[in-house]
C-alpha cells in the first residue's frame, strides 16, 4: 500500500466557471479563512477482486485545523446542521450543548470513524499542556467508500492519522481523489475532496467564508451546476455509474446479501464551514443551516439512506476557555463579540454559494478511479461539461456556442 500524492487540478474558476455573485478568497479554499489548515492521508494499494483485509484500497483521512493555536486549549465557537442523519460526525452533542469546538475535525470512510477518533484523542494526550486527565470529545465525520475500497479492511491507521495532523497546513488545499475522499463518488460521477471560499463586500464586514466538503452523494440525472441539468445531458447511458445495476446490486456488496449494496444516489456528503467573522454558537446554527441550499443548488434532495451533516465554526473570537480546563488564574467572565443578527444574510449567501463551489470543484478535481472487483467511478469531463453549459447559455462557451 501506497501513500498518495496530489496531482495538479484544474477549478471552476480556471475552467471559467463562476458560481454565484460573491468573490471568492484569494485561494477560493477554506484556507483562506487566517490560520485554518488542512492536511490529508491518502491511500491507495491494489487492484482486481475485493479480498476484506487487503484490498483494494482507496480511501484516507482528512484533517481540519481551526486556528493557528492549540485548539485543544483553546475551542471556538460552533454549530452544526443535520440535513439528513443517516451518517456520523462525532462530538456534536457536546457542540449543540456548549457551542464550542475544541479540537480538529477529521474525515474519513464509513468504518474507520473509531480509529481516527481515537487516533485523535492520542494525538491530544500527547500535546497537551497541564496535567491531570484529558477530557476529548473529537469530531470525527464519514462518508462511505465501499464501492472502490476495501471498507471492511480498516486500512486507515493512527499512524495515517498522525501523517495527516502533522501534513495540515494553510495554503493550497489537495482535492479530489485525496484524504478521506479517496473513494468517494459524487452525482455517480468520481467525487471527493473540495473546497471554495466567498468573502462578503467590506460594507458588510469583508469577513470571508470557506467550506470544505467531502461529497459521496446523488444520482447522475439530478446533477446541476450553476443551474444547468448536466446530469441529464450526459447520462449513466453515456458515462457509466460506477454503481450496479439494480438487479446485480446486491452482488457487489460483501457476501452478496439481498439490500445491502447502496442504491445510486444513497451516499452522503459531510461540509464544514469556517468562517473569520466573529459569531456566536447560534448563529454557527444557523451558517451551517445554509449549507444546505448550495447542496440543493447541485441537485441534492437529501435521500433517505444519505447522511448530509454540517458542522460551522467562527474564528473571530478568540481566547474562549477549553472545556476541561481548570479555571485557576482565569476570570470568571470573558468579552465576545458577535455580528448583528440582522447583518447576517450576506454571511448566509456566502456560505450557500461556497457550498456549491467546493462540490463543483471537488467533482472537477477527482480523476477517473477503478477499485475493487474492476468497479470504475468515470471524472467529470471537462470539456464536455463545457459544451453542455455552453447550450443553456452558461459558462466560458457561451458567446461562441
Amino acid at each position: 500500500m501506497g501513500l498518495g500524492t496530489s496531482e495538479a487540478t484544474v477549478r471552476a474558476r480556471e475552467l471559467g466557471i463562476r458560481i454565484g455573485r460573491l468573490a471568492p478568497g484569494a485561494l477560493d479554499a477554506i484556507t483562506d479563512v487566517r490560520g485554518v489548515g488542512v492536511g490529508h492521508t491518502t491511500l491507495i494499494g491494489g487492484d482486481g477482486p475485493l479480498v476484506v483485509g487487503e484490498g483494494p484500497i482507496r480511501t484516507g483521512v482528512t484533517i481540519i485545523w481551526a486556528h493557528d493555536g492549540d485548539i485543544w486549549a483553546e475551542p471556538v465557537f460552533a454549530g452544526c446542521h443535520r440535513l439528513n442523519g443517516n451518517g456520523e460526525l462525532t462530538g456534536l452533542e457536546w457542540i449543540r450543548e456548549a457551542g464550542l469546538l475544541g479540537g480538529p475535525v477529521a474525515i474519513t470512510n464509513t468504518h474507520s470513524v473509531g480509529t481516527v477518533r481515537d487516533a485523535m484523542v492520542s494525538h491530544a494526550v500527547g500535546h497537551r499542556r497541564h496535567g491531570g486527565g484529558l477530557w476529548s470529545l473529537p469530531v470525527v465525520g464519514e462518508t462511505w467508500d465501499g464501492l472502490l475500497n476495501d471498507i471492511d479492511g480498516q486500512h486507515v491507521r493512527p499512524v495515517h492519522v498522525d501523517q495527516a495532523i502533522s501534513a495540515a497546513t494553510g495554503g493550497p488545499v489537495a482535492e479530489g481523489n485525496v484524504g478521506g475522499g479517496t473513494g468517494m463518488i459524487c452525482h455517480e460521477f468520481k467525487g471527493g475532496i473540495g473546497t471554495a471560499s466567498r468573502v462578503v463586500a467590506e460594507a458588510d464586514g469583508g469577513w470571508t467564508v470557506g467550506v470544505l466538503v467531502q461529497a459521496n452523494y446523488g444520482e447522475r440525472e439530478q446533477l446541476r451546476i450553476d443551474g444547468v441539468p448536466v446530469g441529464e445531458a450526459i447520462p449513466v447511458s453515456e458515462v457509466p455509474s460506477p454503481h450496479p445495476p439494480e438487479e446485480t446490486a446486491a452482488d457487489v456488496a460483501a457476501g452478496g446479501a439481498p439490500g445491502t449494496a447502496p442504491a445510486a444516489g444513497a451516499g452522503s456528503i459531510i461540509v464544514v464551514v469556517a468562517t473569520d467573522a466573529p459569531l456566536i454558537p447560534h448563529q454557527c446554527d444557523r451558517l451551517a443551516q445554509r449549507a444546505s441550499l448550495g447542496l440543493a443548488r447541485m441537485g441534492s434532495t437529501a435521500n433517505h439512506s444519505s447522511g448530509d451533516l454540517i458542522l460551522a465554526f467562527a474564528t473571530g473570537n478568540r481566547g474562549l476557555s477549553a472545556a476541561d480546563d481548570p479555571g485557576a488564574g482565569h476570570a470568571s467572565t470573558i468579552d465576545v463579540r458577535m455580528v448583528s443578527d440582522n447583518r447576517l444574510t450576506p454571511l448566509f449567501k456566502a456560505t450557500a454559494e461556497a457550498t456549491e463551489a467546493a462540490i463543483v470543484n471537488a467533482l472537477l478535481a477527482a480523476r477517473t478511479m477503478t477499485g475493487r472487483d474492476g468497479v470504475t467511478a468515470h471524472a467529470l469531463d471537462h470539456d464536455r461539461l463545457l459544451d453542455v453549459m455552453a447550450r443553456f447559455g452558461r459558462g466560458p462557451r457561451t458567446a461562441t456556442a
